[in-house]
């Protein structure tokens, strides 16, 4: 059978530096090949340099590289434009930049329909069969919406619906589901799995050992540019050769494990707390944060988790109900996606600088106070001078968390902190958060779908479901015998 993707010898050099270095790999029609490695490891580049998607400045090698039968190899970008969507599409991780912010979600999954000549009045049907597929609840509404009137997990499967519109021979999936909650993540994991299973051949780029297992035929690890492993996934994962690869099974399979309770006097009760879009996102919701404590919030993409976290910080005002804090807070919010919550043209000095200056830190006291704050979240304070896309994931995830520090919180929340790492990266930055709420006596309120980072940092936790509190209580509690349906299924997806 001919190898839907054959890859031989890529290398990639940006700044004069080999960035990923000989590179080869195959793909055969209806088979998933995954590539996993830390933040940095040259995984993402070698998966854009699939459909000609480097950045200025990049050169690339490569001794072979078909698509489809067809040789790429030399390809301009007017081919590229013909081949992507047809040949061969992309599902990036961050959906909110990769879609339109300008287009409905309707016109942004049916311009590849358009393009590849279906009938105007066939298209609206296509379109929501696609957002069915992908797991979009409500799809006709949804169909309608703007990418920022969608949540990220919503967005994230309007982006696979997107890619999947042209019918690709193969279909390079990077870190598509990273941003999605455990069992929206079961449903697209089996998606793509059912995909290959179609004939379509899948490369799946992730950092989470648990989804490659779920997946992949075929596993390749990548570290520091170049591929360090690769076998069968059931091989590599049961017997890796590599201390690296050890370590990034271990770390992306570990089981819940529910921390010590923290209990302390109540910092802020939250009494019946509504908040209403175009509809209920948060119902009646109440509960109390113990100081010293770290509350968890988890459910599905609209559950009203993200809603709930930015009426905690004063950025939504509820319609009804009251937060009631002791004494006065400092409430600092950490983003979700730190690239975008950072301005581009501005140097991660000038941003922490920036929050400095808010803080009323003199003029003259801001640089040095800048290094500090990126020291004590495990930066060299050379970064300064960095702007955000010069840093990796995680090196901006630190960036955020000291930015936010800068104005001396009392209660950190935080959305999603951890879920674009890798699993050694991400372990550091919970070490790191851990040490921060013990140096800094924090209170902190944790946003996120994976119920093992939950288990571990958190020590309470509400459940959500379509903006609805349906359980709450200790996180050992809760995780050991749920009472309610939905916090059953959310443990079963998350395995």
């Amino acid at each position: 059978m001919t190898d839907a993707l054959r890859l031989d010898g890529l290398r990639i050099v940006i700044g004069g530096r080999a960035v990923v270095d000989d590179v080869s790999f195959a793909v055969a029609p209806g088979e998933c090949v995954a590539i996993v490695g830390e933040s940095g490891a040259g995984k993402s580049l070698t998966a854009r340099s699939l459909l000609g998607l480097l950045p200025a400045g990049a050169t690339v090698e490569r001794r072979r590289l078909e698509i489809g039968g067809g040789d790429a190899t030399r390809f301009g970008e007017r081919d590229w434009r013909r081949l992507r969507g047809r040949s061969i599409a992309l599902v990036s991780q961050d959906a909110l930049a990769a879609l339109d912010p300008l287009r409905r979600i309707e016109a942004e999954v049916a311009e590849p329909l358009e393009l590849h000549g279906l009938h105007r009045d066939d298209r609206r049907a296509r379109v929501l069969e696609l957002l069915r597929r992908v797991s979009m609840p409500d799809v006709e509404r949804r169909a309608r919406a703007y990418p920022h009137e969608l949540s990220g997990g919503l967005r994230q499967r309007a982006l696979i619906a997107s890619a999947l519109a042209g019918e690709p021979a193969v279909l390079v999936a990077d870190e598509a589901t990273t941003a999605l909650d455990a069992t929206v993540q079961a449903r697209i994991l089996t998606l793509l799995r059912g995909i290959a299973d179609a004939g379509t051949a899948v490369v799946f780029i992730s950092h989470d050992f648990a989804a490659v297992r779920r997946i992949a035929d075929r596993v390749l690890v990548m570290r520091h540019g170049r591929v360090i492993e690769h076998g069968r996934t059931a091989e590599v994962m049961s017997a890796p050769i590599s201390d690296h690869t050890r370590a990034l099974v271990e770390a992306g399979t570990a089981h819940l494990r529910p921390r010590a309770q923290v209990t302390g006097d109540a910092l802020l009760t939250v009494e019946r707390v509504t908040k209403n879009f175009d509809r209920p996102a948060v119902r009646d919701a109440s509960f109390a944060l113990a100081a010293g404590s770290t509350l968890g919030i988890v459910g599905e993409s609209g559950s009203g988790k993200t809603t709930l976290a930015r009426m905690l910080v004063g950025a939504t005002r509820p319609d009804s109900g009251a937060l009631r804090w002791t004494a006065p807070q400092r409430v600092q919010l950490v983003h979700q996606n730190p690239l975008a919550a950072f301005d581009p043209r501005w140097t991660i000095g000038r941003s922490l600088g920036e929050a400095l200056e808010a803080g009323g830190v003199p003029r003259a006291d801001r640089r040095r106070r800048a290094a500090g704050l990126l020291r004590e979240v495990g930066l060299d304070a050379d970064l300064v001078g960095r702007r955000p896309v010069e840093l990796s994931g995680g090196q901006r995830q630190r960036a955020a968390i000291a930015r936010a520090l800068a104005a001396d919180p009392t209660v950190l929340v935080l959305d999603e902190p951890v879920s674009a790492l890798d699993p050694t990266v991400r372990e550091r930055v919970l070490d790191l958060l851990a040490r921060l709420q013990r140096d800094r006596a924090l209170t902190m309120v944790f946003v996120s779908h994976d119920l093992a980072v939950v288990a571990r940092v958190c020590d309470d936790v509400l459940v959500m479901q379509d903006g609805l509190i349906v359980e709450q209580g200790p996180v050992a509690d809760v995780f050991a015998a749920p009472r309610h349906p939905f916090t059953r299924e959310l443990l079963a997806a998350a395995g």
